[in-house]
């Protein structure tokens, strides 16, 4: 009897996987194939760009849905991978040229730290080991000392808070507040603005959204996911069992930087411009309701979150351009009142198991007979 049930739970498992399989696959035929066809140029701009925010809602799910670390600071890592790709782009000159923002601040060299850049190898590198040795030093400083929860929260906005402070104000070495534009540059002879490298831009976005899922979903299915878990809801007892959490908590932290980093590049790309203002607080906050409104700790959650926030914010802004903060609003709202597990939370929790219900769908209560002979002797 144990047998049959536990082969049965396998073949659950087993059909469940190929359900995934197939539904990814699924989304990626229609991301990369039927959205390209059906939409205009720039509708398919912007929903590039949305996918690649998506990929930092992946990034802020693992470690807040999963490990319990509600990070306000995402915006460090995010911008960090987009100036790290937009420094190469604007490294695409003539030799012994400087990008031309240099000659408006009289400056006749290019500053050491821009030279790497002019590799590809070294920029792609850079673009997510930057972003995660950042979240490393920072996770490592306040993990060491215990610090959690809202402590924790307040720390990673008030890092943002200086790194924003400081690119804004550093004019002779990135060009402060006014970012760095990539729209006129080129990369490998193409002119990164032009339909085509759009379209390749697009198409790397979604394959680096589907590597970041599969890799958040790796992460989280197995021994690894299950201490994450454990850390989120009894840190105390985590360490009593003979881990330490510090180190469990400073490498998913580098691996969401990480993550933030690939995401800034990619938006980088298809925007053509990155400035400090990616940096403020109101948009790593954003980050974090993208994940509340799909469903925090489901990852898949995290994606149609940020698709559904984003769209409706372009969409009531188009149709609603004085009002349509007010219906934002009202949107989060609903969320924190009515859904608190989030889209995906609601419809695991209760609209599935109500429409299996209905459709007479319920699996039926496993019967052991030995049992059921013993107690109708007794």
């Amino acid at each position: 009897m144990v047998s049959s049930t536990l082969s049965q739970i396998k073949e659950n498992k087993k059909q469940k996987l190929w359900i995934e399989i197939g539904v990814i696959v699924g989304v990626i035929i229609l991301l990369s194939v039927i959205l390209p066809v059906t939409l205009s140029q720039f509708r398919l701009q912007l929903f590039g760009r949305i996918l690649a925010l998506a990929i930092v809602a992946l990034g802020i799910d693992l470690i807040w849905g999963y490990t319990g670390l509600l990070s306000l600071g995402h915006g460090i890592f995010f911008a960090l991978g987009g100036y790290a790709f937009a420094m190469h782009l604007k490294l695409q000159l003539p030799e012994g040229q400087l990008p031309e923002f240099f000659n408006l601040y009289g400056v006749t060299e290019l500053p050491f730290f821009w030279k790497p850049f002019y590799s590809f190898p070294f920029t792609v590198i850079a673009v997510f080991v930057i972003p995660a040795i950042v979240a490393g030093l920072l996770g490592y400083l306040v993990f060491r000392n215990r610090i959690k929860g809202v402590y924790f929260s307040i720390l990673t906005q008030a890092a943002l808070i200086v790194f924003f402070n400081f690119f804004n104000g550093q004019q002779k070495l990135i060009n402060g507040t006014n970012g760095l534009k990539t729209d006129t540059e080129e990369i490998f002879g193409v002119l990164a603005s032009s339909q085509t490298a759009q379209n390749a831009f697009y198409q790397f976005t979604i394959l680096f959204l589907v590597l970041s899922y599969l890799l958040c979903r790796w992460l989280t299915s197995g021994r690894f996911g299950r201490l994450l878990i454990a850390i989120r809801d009894d840190e105390n007892r985590v360490r009593f069992s003979g881990y330490d959490p510090t180190w469990f908590k400073v490498v998913v932290f580098a691996i969401s930087g990480a993550i933030a980093g690939v995401a800034g590049a990619l938006y980088t790309m298809q925007t053509a411009i990155i400035t400090p203002s990616i940096m403020e607080v109101a948009f790593s906050i954003e980050m974090v309701i993208w994940v509340a409104v799909g469903g925090r700790g489901t990852l898949i959650g995290a994606i149609i979150g940020t698709i559904l926030v984003r769209l409706g914010q372009s969409f009531l802004s188009e149709k609603f351009p004085d009002i349509w903060l007010f219906f934002q609003g009202a949107l989060f709202l609903i969320v924190v009142t009515i859904l608190p597990n989030g889209i995906v939370g609601w419809w695991q929790n209760w609209a599935w198991l109500k429409l299996k219900s209905l459709l007479g769908l319920q699996p039926a209560l496993v019967t052991y007979p030995a049992i059921e002979e013993t107690e109708e002797k007794i």
